[in-house]
């Protein structure tokens, strides 16, 4: 049982009224008449409220694995089961890691009547989240006393990496509007490499396409389609090193990566490709065999769960020894790393260049938004100059890495984290679409 701001503004009424009896003795009959009502209406109140033993309920309602970077909806069903109207203040135990103050939501219920809250939470960090329970605060009319409820259980929900965003991506394909989530539409250069059926032909087809020998035996005009190569080998290299603990709006670079490898293992797999995943530090610690099999994917959104950033400097000559030993095929790699600066790729290049001589070779890195912008901005002061000199050198660095790698044979994404997942999966659709896998 809690007291309410009423019950104690009701008090220091009466106390005030009762001390003005001193000098006025209408004001002290006046603070007995006060208290003999507050005593009543507090033994009204308190009856109300505890005439149920169960007079009010809530249940949570949330999916059991939540995706990281994404807003993940929470469903609270409060339900009054008093006879009579009461107010209601929920608060939710959400995790300690979100550290969000504001999940408390005031709730008026008929006598009977049932309602859903729903907010949503955004986790930045893969891991185990615990819920505590539900507390309800009921007040009646009078609002004198206050009855807290203890409802749901505690429950522990697994934060993946952002599975949502497979959703978003299965269902613009599903409906061709792949467009709006910013996927180009590449031009296709030259001629799929592999047959797949004859069609009549349709204003717009390639008039090299055409097939006489079908046109001349339907008396119409046919022409071959083709598709994709399929069954080629992806491989998502994830380096875990000190330099991918950097962060972004929250998460990490390592997140932002572990996202967009999930994404294109999706996309890859539905286009018939092979999708396999590699994780790397000091150490070659997750291979993950090229596959397209039902449970593919299921298995890299497990691995993945698992992955954490260290402290370390990456060894690319393990890398480099190890995918040796377990891709045999041509395959193409997409190592996701984050060059601080050209002395820093350089370290790290001539073990990039032996994988090129086997494998097509695709190396995405991020740009600093933050020094983009301090570049945009207009100087005012001497400081602001040499900041601003300073920002454009690390940026014409980053671009400058883009074009020694060029030199090398070695492929380039660079892309800031926000836009990583959309650049990723338009230049995989670029080198299919020329032939370069």
């Amino acid at each position: 049982m809690y007291l309410s701001r009423r019950f104690y503004l009701f008090c220091i009424i009466t106390i005030v009224c009762l001390l003005l009896g001193y000098a006025f003795p209408a004001f002290f009959t006046a603070g007995k008449l006060l208290v003999a009502v507050l005593a009543l209406l507090f033994a009204v109140d308190y009856r109300q409220l505890w005439m149920k033993k169960e007079g009010a309920d809530a249940m949570r309602t949330c999916a059991m694995r939540f995706s990281n970077g994404d807003e993940n909806p929470v469903h609270i069903a409060v339900e009054n089961r008093f006879p009579y109207p009461v107010h209601i203040d929920v608060i939710d135990e959400i995790p300690d890691i979100f550290q969000r103050r504001d999940i408390l939501f005031h709730v008026d219920l008929a006598s009977g009547a049932r309602k859903e809250i729903v907010y949503h939470l955004y986790p930045v960090e893969r891991g185990a989240y615990r819920f505590g329970r539900i507390r309800l605060f009921v007040t009646t009319g009078l609002g004198l006393v206050v009855r807290r409820f203890t409802c749901g259980q505690p429950v522990e929900i697994k934060v993946y990496p952002s599975y949502l965003m497979l959703h978003r991506y299965e269902l613009m394909a599903l409906s061709n509007n792949l467009t709006e989530l910013g996927i180009k539409r590449i031009r296709r250069i030259g001629h799929h490499t592999e047959f797949e059926h004859i069609k009549e032909y349709v204003k717009g087809d390639d008039y090299r396409t055409i097939n006489w020998k079908a046109s001349a035996r339907r008396h119409l005009l046919m022409v071959n389609t083709y598709q994709d190569e399929r069954s080629q080998q992806i491989y998502n290299i994830i380096d875990k090193g000190r330099m991918m603990q950097s962060a972004f709006n929250g998460m990490t670079l390592l997140d932002y990566s572990i996202n967009a490898a999930l994404v294109l293992s999706f996309v890859a797999i539905h286009k018939e490709d092979k999708a396999g995943l590699i994780t790397f530090a000091s150490d070659f610690e997750t291979f993950i065999p090229a596959s397209k099999q039902p449970g593919q994917m299921q298995t890299i959104l497990e691995s993945l769960y698992r992955q954490h950033a260290t402290f370390g400097e990456s060894d690319y000559s393990s890398l480099y020894v190890h995918l040796n030993k377990h891709i045999n095929k041509r395959s193409l790699l997409l190592i996701y790393t984050n060059f601080d600066s050209i002395i820093g790729m350089e370290r790290q290049l001539t073990y990039m260049q032996q994988l090129a001589r086997r494998h097509v070779v695709l190396a995405i890195f991020f740009e600093n938004a933050e020094l983009k912008s301090l570049a945009a901005n207009r100087p005012r002061t001497k400081e602001d100059y040499f900041q601003q000199v300073i920002a454009e050198k690390f940026i014409y660095e980053k671009q400058y890495v883009t074009t020694i790698l060029r030199r090398y044979g070695i492929y380039s994404l660079l892309t800031t984290p926000d836009k990583l997942s959309i650049g990723v999966l338009n230049k995989y659709l670029e080198m299919k679409a020329k032939h370069i896998l």
